[in-house]
């Protein structure tokens, strides 16, 4: 799990992903020789910070948001929302301004029109626009990884295990997703135009609830706010039988995802949401069970090699 907690470390909320791209680049290049298949690496500033390997003659996409969330901020050290941050007091934060790296922690001022105000406790004026993540913290056990950034580090930790064994496919490490999941859009028509790619299997985290619990196995998600085409999800139930890897369902009414960028696009394409579930979501203490990670790394590479 070093390659996780290392994820974890890299600051890289909506529109500051450049760190975290830049280190997925170098990893690709250093271990690529070692994968079943070397990728043709798609790095190029007409794709922003988004980054996109292509495995031999790709029909399916595997989508990992590298983005988190976090906050900017305002003016007298307050904080405005990146994403949706869970606003817990006391939490730690950390960022870099033009004065050097900062430290702090988020402070909620209760007021009386129940609007109440975000701010952060440092001693002097922190710069305009600075952007704050999650401090670092990850924790293991011999059944949890606790940690910051989990949504989505662990989605791209997973869609990395999984590029050592792809022989033909698609992995986009996209930017935006917490906060307007802009970058999809232009990528998929991307991959549409110049490679037919049109299934889609979004790696990312969905929540443990009362129905979904931990240890169970990757979850394959039927619907949240938006609604997949059903004879996909079909498909990808009766492979998951097929598997024998353990899976949940989950049928939710709200939440969104890169999948759901998909969906508003013009272009007809397929997609799934396949994650494992997490307690304490947008926290600074995510938590996911080792097992269903392992279900969900072992699942995506039998996808990937019978869709």
């Amino acid at each position: 799990m070093d390659l996780l907690k290392k994820l974890t470390s890299i600051p890289g909320a909506s529109s500051d992903e450049s760190l975290i791209k830049k280190f997925l680049v170098n990893y690709v290049k250093e271990n690529q020789q070692l994968w079943k298949t070397k990728p043709i690496i798609i790095d190029s500033k007409d794709f922003h910070d988004n980054l996109i390997l292509i495995f031999g003659k790709p029909k399916t996409a595997i989508y990992a948001h590298i983005d988190t969330i976090g906050f900017s901020v305002s003016y007298e050290n307050q904080l405005v929302k990146i994403g949706g941050p869970d606003l817990i007091d006391g939490t730690p934060l950390i960022g870099k301004d033009s004065q050097g790296n900062i430290e702090t922690e988020l402070m909620i001022i209760e007021q009386e029109n129940d609007r109440p105000i975000i701010k952060c406790i440092y001693p002097r004026n922190i710069d305009r626009g600075t952007i704050l993540t999650y401090k670092p913290n990850f924790r293991e056990t011999e059944t949890f990884i606790q940690s910051p950034y989990l949504d989505n580090r662990l989605g791209v930790w997973s869609a990395l295990q999984v590029a050592e064994t792809i022989k033909n496919g698609a992995i986009v490490f996209s930017t935006y997703e917490e906060h307007g999941g802009n970058s999809i859009s232009y990528i998929s028509k991307f991959l549409f135009k110049k490679y037919n790619i049109k299934q889609a299997l979004i790696s990312d985290i969905t929540w443990i609830t009362e129905f979904v619990s931990h240890g169970k196995g990757v979850v394959i998600s039927l619907r949240d706010s938006m609604l997949p085409r059903k004879s996909f999800l079909d498909r990808i139930v009766k492979l998951s039988d097929k598997s024998g890897i353990d899976y949940q369902l989950e049928v939710e009414s709200a939440g969104g995802s890169d999948g759901s960028t998909l969906q508003k696009s013009e272009l007809l394409i397929d997609w799934c949401f396949i994650g494992a579930g997490e307690d304490n979501v947008h926290t600074c203490d995510e938590i996911v069970s080792k097992y269903d990670i392992m279900c969900m790394v072992e699942m995506y590479k039998y996808l990937m090699k019978n869709l």
